[in-house]
């Protein structure tokens, strides 16, 4: 599994637009605090393309303008950049001054500049750019958030409402497991799981579950099981979230109707995903345990049989779970 395959450009773009306030609240509190939320604001996609039109000053992954009312009365600018590339750039904080100045230029209303380095190095962090020239001196100093501060703070994102603590959980997590698809899939569980845990809003665990899915790319197998694990979790709250089971659903080809035939498709491809899973874990995988598994005609045992299969340590462990579930095996 390699890193291009990992899409952070439009996940990003999307929670933001969905929780502009609370982005703000999370990483840029004076920011926020100086903003009339009872007034509406408005995303002008197009400003950034118009404020380039030769390319000469690059592109960012993620690059957003918002226009906002402050408390004061007065109309403002909040330009938000987000940094995900993982590179050491040495043209950013210029490009963060000169984005400043020609909004500024163009619409004559004071610009909030605001950075999110969301890439791997931890001591790269630009916050100013400037220059001085017979005794001419120009400068922008703007506020950045490090996500790989926040590595430090787990627990605390853990105890925090704010989508964005999800959010940055997702991302460290999505950079630290870019070789180790398992541990991915692992973590990935734990955080989808978490948005049933944290009395989220049924909106809010749809799009916080559509940005984990997004950005915690999986090879195909372990997306597969993925997938049976978020329908276990989904039945047991008696919840049916549309755009994840109705989807992940006719992704596998399975529409609905049952009483046709198809739940015996859903058993064979449960069966299948738990021994995909275990071969990617372990290797081979003995054919008594195959011709076990084989053999559940239960797709709610072999659900909860993928689950447990997850966090198993060897295939061992696996065989006593197995032998309890179907004894006399």
């Amino acid at each position: 599994m390699t890193e291009q395959r990992t899409d952070y450009d439009s996940p990003w773009k999307e929670v933001i637009e969905a929780y502009f306030p609370q982005f703000l609240e999370f990483f840029f509190s004076s920011a926020y605090t100086v903003i009339d939320w009872t007034r509406p604001y408005e995303f002008l996609d197009t400003e950034l393309q118009q404020l380039e039109p030769d390319a000469e000053i690059g592109k960012l992954l993620v690059d957003k303008v918002a226009k906002v009312w402050l408390l004061d009365g007065a109309e403002a600018w909040v330009l938000v950049h987000v940094e995900v590339q993982g590179r050491y750039d040495t043209e950013f904080a210029k490009r963060m001054y000169t984005y400043n100045y020609r909004l500024f230029d163009r619409h004559q209303q004071r610009v909030i500049s605001l950075a999110v380095l969301a890439d791997e190095r931890p001591n790269w962090r630009p916050s100013s750019y400037g220059y001085e020239l017979g005794g001419c001196r120009v400068s922008l100093e703007f506020p950045a958030a490090k996500i790989l501060d926040y590595e430090a703070q787990w627990e605390s994102l853990e105890q925090n409402t704010n989508p964005f603590a999800v959010v940055v959980m997702a991302h460290l997590k999505t950079k630290a497991t870019q070789q180790n698809p398992e541990s991915r899939l692992q973590w990935k569980v734990s955080l989808v799981r978490s948005l049933y845990e944290r009395g989220y809003s049924r909106d809010d665990v749809l799009q916080l579950f559509r940005f984990i899915d997004w950005i915690m790319v999986l090879p195909e197998a372990l997306a597969r099981g993925f997938k049976e694990v978020v329908k276990s979790y989904e039945e047991a709250d008696r919840m049916r979230y549309v755009t994840s089971i109705e989807r992940l659903a006719i992704e596998e080809g399975i529409e609905q109707g049952i009483e046709q035939g198809i739940e015996q498709g859903i058993v064979q491809a449960s069966r299948n995903y738990i021994i995909q899973f275990l071969q990617i874990r372990f290797g081979e995988v003995p054919s008594s345990i195959v011709d076990v598994i084989n053999g559940i005609n239960d797709s709610g045992i072999l659900r909860s049989l993928f689950t447990r299969a997850i966090v198993m340590n060897s295939l061992a462990e696996f065989q006593q779970v197995l032998d309890e579930v179907v004894p006399g095996e």
